[in-house]
């Protein structure tokens, strides 16, 4: 597939919004991995390689969040911190109390400190000033993606900030609280493509995708990640999850273990574009984790750097229109030098 002008990436300083301090780690706050620095590896690389050409995000009409996320949670996300603040907490929002095989209740509590334990699926992620307007921001930057690769362009690069794959229908989670890359897809599918695939290569599996598109056979999902019997999110992403009701069959895992190298990696990578092929995609969303590298400070994969020009080569060879969406991948510098070379590989 040939390209006419550099790859558009889709940015919005709008992300800078969600800066919170606290997170959950080892039984102590500690300042959160997923942080607005981020960006700012990935910006510098971009620069210094001449990489891409940044595009700012513009309001995309779209009724896709609202068939991938229930109003509900929506709603809850664009009040939590009003509601956590009014009932006189001091610090930011993190939940301490959940639904479990005990305390089943489908109920959603009145006060926020329930409601936080209803609408999040693990502690380590706060809710913060700012949260809900940097998430929307970030959707945007999904579907501004989204809209490249429907006006026919090979591919396109949203960098979203805060992530998305762990955000599930009504769960926010692992730094995630609107899937981006769901939405993504979905609005795709609402825009007449018929078939659309998600590839996840974050080191975290997407629990949050793969509950949204279970029961469907039109978006297909594959994750390669760490085993979650040793990884979050610990609960979802083994590989007999092989789909639900008219989605059996086109969800695929593929879980390995600590110390995993590329040599290993990209054969699971082999198999999973082996389905998408066989999917007949009209379009690839990537969920673009770059977590997996040997440096990581929260993996135990062992990616080298340039193990990440191999990657997006062998991505495209699927020859298909490629929408990456950022995930995870933490401040270290390498973050920037590892994103910008998938999107190398995948443009050579």
């Amino acid at each position: 597939m040939g390209r006419i002008g550099k790859l558009k990436v889709v940015y919005t300083e709008a992300h800078r919004k969600r800066a919170s301090k606290t997170e959950l780690y080892g039984g102590e706050l500690v300042s959160p991995f997923e942080c607005p620095e981020r960006m700012d590896y990935i910006l510098d690389r971009l620069k210094k390689t001449g990489f891409g050409e940044l595009n700012s995000p513009y309001e995309v009409q779209s009724e896709a969040l609202y068939k991938i996320h229930d109003k509900d949670y929506l709603s809850f996300l664009k009040s939590a911190w009003d509601e956590w603040k009014t009932a006189g907490f001091k610090g930011e929002a993190i939940a301490t109390v959940w639904q479990s095989r005990s305390m089943p209740s489908s109920c959603i509590p009145d006060f926020i400190e329930g409601k936080m334990g209803y609408y999040c699926l693990a502690a380590e992620t706060s809710i913060s000033n700012g949260t809900a307007e940097a998430a929307w921001e970030s959707l945007n930057v999904a579907l501004c993606g989204a809209e490249h690769i429907l006006a026919g362009d090979v591919s396109a690069f949203s960098l979203c900030r805060p992530p998305g794959h762990h955000a599930s229908h009504d769960q926010f989670g692992g730094y995630c609280f609107i899937n981006n890359a769901s939405v993504a897809a979905q609005h795709m599918r609402d825009k007449g493509l018929d078939k659309v695939a998600v590839l996840d290569v974050d080191f975290h599996h997407g629990n949050g995708t793969q509950a949204i598109f279970y029961n469907r056979s039109d978006v297909l999902f594959l994750s390669l990640h760490g085993d979650p019997m040793h990884a979050f999110p610990h609960f979802l992403g083994h590989a007999d999850e092989v789909g639900y009701s008219e989605g059996e069959g086109f969800n695929f895992n593929y879980p390995m273990p600590a110390g995993t190298s590329f040599s290993k990696w990209s054969k699971s990578l082999e198999l999973a574009l082996q389905q998408i092929s066989k999917f007949g995609a009209d379009a690839l969303v990537v969920s673009l984790g770059v977590d997996t590298f040997e440096k990581d400070p929260i993996s135990f994969f062992k990616l080298a750097s340039d193990d990440f020009i191999k990657m997006g080569a062998q991505i495209a060879s699927l020859n298909l229109p490629t929408l990456f969406v950022m995930e995870g991948g933490y401040a270290v510098e390498e973050i920037g030098i590892n994103t910008v070379n998938v999107l190398m590989g995948f443009e050579a």
